[in-house]
């Protein structure tokens, strides 16, 4: 799908905020391509419950279902650990609607926004961050969804499809078919563009609500109540094995919450971009991401605490509690997590980099040739390999990719709203001999200012990562770790802003309030 009309005969094309965007000067080719430029009118279709459908679907996954576990796991109670997930994303929600504005008001995705801050060429760099993310989240998923189908069909086939382990890719052949097959679905909606995402968004968000809903109620059912683990106090209550160490392991938990969209709050202009109004966008995130980010959670904890009473013992992975479940619903409930999967790769890891990847070669590669490049390397990673290795989702994975992409989101708070107070030239997005050139094309102020925020965070990484190797790095890394997506956001903007003051001043006197 195209996100604007055919091309013109002419030299220039008029964008969404009234600028004519060059689509046949020399400089075109480097940074213009017909999925980049502001989407047209007859796209702006987006409303209030498209983004409420979407964040439902996008959240309504089985690392949200999980969340809680490594929370309870670290000794919150069950209700803690829901209630520090509502808090994180109505924390992340804040930078969300707020990045979102720049793609509602210009209709430009997140790539060409960030020119404004890092330049028409050093925008390269958070898309490429940001891109290579997304790769990895796309291909976990990916190996989540296949091995949803290796269960069914193993249940089906009465365990034909395990096999010995391919040496060099260290899983069987059935478990690498499942993964293919799972990952070749992907294809039919990348080709189709971001219109066919939100459909099947769209369409499945009100039936995993459903879905949701009959899991709790089956857990209930099933198990006479909850159970004892959804009311047990936390280790951190006086008497507890954790006791008087609630903001030790507070802050670390929920700097990942914030976190875990802290990818989505930098590119969500590749979904603003199409809607209809500045409301639409603002109430739609509103209601589709904080609730049912703590929903789900709730549910995941009440369900888990439920299988104690069922099965014996707690069962927090939704694929093992599908696979006990007895007749046809072992199938239907596996099938239902490979949709799921499914729906929830393709807005939250394959819209943004397949726009990334189109930026940082426009002349090459457009939205569909963007996405089929993120699969690759979504295969390419190994994701089986990526989960084994890695140790401490909250603490390596989250934290990690929030202190990288921190910085990032604090220069275009910084950028839009400090410096240029919600003004872009968006013709000059456009150009290499424009105002957002700076010095051929990269922005020095950004890169300083990301560099220094991302600094503090690089020893406290590596000691979580890697602990036997860096044992030397002083404790106080340790604990700015904790807080790193806060570190990377407020640093990057303290930095950023006054690097720029001459250019809020030069705004200030030249560049008059657009009228969009």
């Amino acid at each position: 799908m195209r996100h604007t009309k055919a091309r013109n005969p002419g030299p220039l094309r008029r964008s969404a905020g009234g600028d004519n965007v060059s689509e046949n000067n020399s400089n075109a080719s480097e940074l213009w391509n017909e999925d980049l430029a502001p989407t047209a009118p007859d796209h702006r279709t987006w409303r209030w419950h498209h983004y409420a459908a979407l964040w439902t679907g996008m959240v309504v996954c089985i690392p949200v279902y999980v969340l809680a576990a490594g929370l309870i796991e670290q000794g919150f109670s069950a209700l803690q650990a829901v209630g520090m997930v509502l808090l994180g994303n109505a924390v992340i929600l804040i930078p969300m609607v707020l990045i979102g504005h720049s793609g509602t008001r210009y209709r430009i995705p997140f790539a060409v926004v960030v020119r404004s801050s890092f330049g028409v060429r050093g925008n390269k760099l958070p898309a490429f961050l940001r891109a290579i993310i997304a790769c990895g989240w796309f291909g976990i998923q990916c190996w989540v969804g296949g091995s949803a189908i290796y269960a069914i069909g193993n249940i089906l086939l009465h365990g034909a499809l395990v096999g010995p382990k391919i040496g060099w890719l260290g899983i069987d052949l059935g478990q690498s078919t499942c993964f293919l097959a799972f990952w070749a679905m992907h294809l039919y909606f990348i080709a189709r563009g971001p219109e066919s995402i939100r459909w099947i968004e769209t369409f499945s968000a009100p039936v995993k609500i459903l879905i949701v809903l009959a899991l709790l109620w089956w857990a209930y059912s099933r198990a006479g109540g909850f159970g004892a683990m959804l009311f047990a106090p936390s280790q951190f209550s006086a008497g507890g094995e954790k006791a008087g160490k609630f903001w030790v392991a507070f802050w670390p938990s929920f700097t990942a919450m914030v976190g875990l969209w802290s990818t989505l709050a930098m590119n969500i202009p590749d979904f603003t971009r199409f809607a209809k109004t500045q409301r639409d966008q603002y109430i739609g995130q509103a209601i589709g991401l904080p609730l049912p980010m703590a929903a789900l959670a709730f549910v995941g904890v009440a369900v888990t605490s439920a299988t104690v009473s069922i099965y014996g013992k707690a069962i927090w992975d939704p694929i093992d509690l599908a696979s006990r479940m007895e007749g046809v619903a072992v199938a239907i409930g596996l099938a239902i997590i490979t949709i799921d999967t499914l729906c929830v790769n393709l807005a939250a890891n394959t819209v943004g980099p397949a726009y990334d990847f189109s930026a940082i070669f426009p002349k090459h590669v457009n939205f569909s040739r963007g996405g089929y490049i993120t699969a690759v390397i979504g295969v390419v990673i190994m994701p089986w390999r990526l989960i084994e290795s890695t140790q401490g989702y909250i603490f390596t994975w989250l934290i990690g990719y929030g202190a990288l992409l921190g910085p990032v989101l604090g220069i275009m708070l910084a950028d839009y709203w400090l410096i240029r107070r919600g003004r872009l030239n968006v013709n000059d997005l456009f150009k290499t001999d424009g105002q957002y050139q700076y010095r051929n094309g990269w922005n020095p102020s950004a890169i300083a200012a990301f560099v220094i925020a991302v600094l503090p965070n690089i020893p406290g990484f590596l000691t979580i990562a890697f602990p036997r190797q860096f044992q030397w790095v002083p404790g106080g890394f340790k604990e700015i770790y904790n807080y790193a997506w806060f570190v990377g956001v407020f640093i990057s903007m303290l930095v950023y802003v006054p690097l720029m003051a001459g250019e809020r001043q030069r705004l200030d006197a030249d560049l008059p309030m657009e009228q969009v």
